[in-house]
């Protein structure tokens, strides 16, 4: 890393310039999250992820949370419920299975994660995707009963907006519900400096906008005009399956990009993840929060 040793001349012009070299050694580490604008990440990390989804969301434990929050809903005959950031449409299926034949419709951002919902959404008939920023829901105000923002809070920098904007499509008996990972919890270490956990701090610091917004979630809720009627923390760990393999995947595979690692080292840390995996001894370690709320 280079400093600015005792030697430095002081001239102003002299020391930005070193201030610029610091932070052009450190700028790696202040990428914007890729699920910002999963467009621009390219149809690899798009297919990559929605399969990604689509398998998280078949694991008992993330089943058990969406069965858990959509129970305390109500779906009224004539009601819409809308899931903002709905990503491939994994969450948005199961939740247009729960409302069937109620309306569901999942807005996105991305016109590759809608592509990739609609092609994975062909049997369900109450349910739709539309390309829209969960800022600027396009309906009409107090129009929705149910809002689910599903893992999506972690990876927007303005996350009061889109609760805000949820606060204005709600009916007045409407219900928010909030999903989200506590990334600064998530770990997948069996020892001191793993190297697949290095992979996993690579991949919060790198794919997430605020690892903590968990610890911010009630507030937030209450900013934007709601009253917090549930909230709880469930456990989920990762022993035998791939779904912390992209953590490994995709953060090394900046590494790579970057000159940081080499091409040896990318494919030994993704066998060994694979090998853990396949003998039992991988471990890996995250905390979803749910939280439901009501117009106050």
């Amino acid at each position: 890393m280079t400093g600015l040793s005792p030697k430095t001349p002081m001239l102003h012009g002299q020391r930005m310039s070193a201030m610029q070299v610091l932070l052009k050694e450190w700028e790696h580490f202040l990428m914007a999250d890729p699920f910002q604008d999963v467009d621009a990440a390219g149809e690899e990390f798009i297919a990559a992820f929605a399969d990604s989804m689509d398998a998280r969301q078949a694991d008992p434990v993330m089943e058990g949370i969406v069965s858990n929050y959509l129970a305390k809903l109500r779906f009224p005959s004539g009601s819409l419920t809308v899931e903002v950031g709905a990503g491939a449409g994994a969450v948005t299926r199961r939740v247009a299975a729960k409302a069937n034949p109620e309306r569901v419709v999942g807005f996105e951002p991305s016109a590759g994660f809608v592509r990739e919902a609609k092609e994975r959404t062909q049997l369900q008939k109450n349910v739709s995707f539309e390309v829209a920023d969960g800022a600027a829901i396009p309906v009409d105000d107090s129009s929705v009963q149910n809002l689910i923002l599903h893992t999506v809070l972690t990876h927007v920098e303005k996350p009061l907006r889109l609760l805000q904007e949820a606060r204005r499509v709600l009916k007045p008996d409407g219900r928010l519900v909030v999903c989200d990972a506590d990334f600064s919890k998530a770990c997948l270490g069996s020892s001191p400096c793993d190297p697949l956990d290095v992979c996993a701090k690579a991949f919060v610091r790198e794919f997430v906008t605020d690892p903590h917004i968990v610890a911010k979630l009630r507030d937030l809720i209450a900013q934007a005009g709601f009253v917090v009627t549930d909230f709880d923390l469930v456990s989920r760990s990762i022993l035998n399956n791939d779904q912390m393999l992209p953590w490994v995947e995709e953060s090394a595979k900046r590494m790579l990009a970057r000159g940081e690692i080499g091409q040896a080292l990318f494919d030994g840390l993704v066998s060994e993840y694979k090998r853990r995996a396949t003998a039992g001894r991988l471990y890996g370690y995250q905390i979803f929060a749910t939280a439901i709320a009501t117009p106050n």
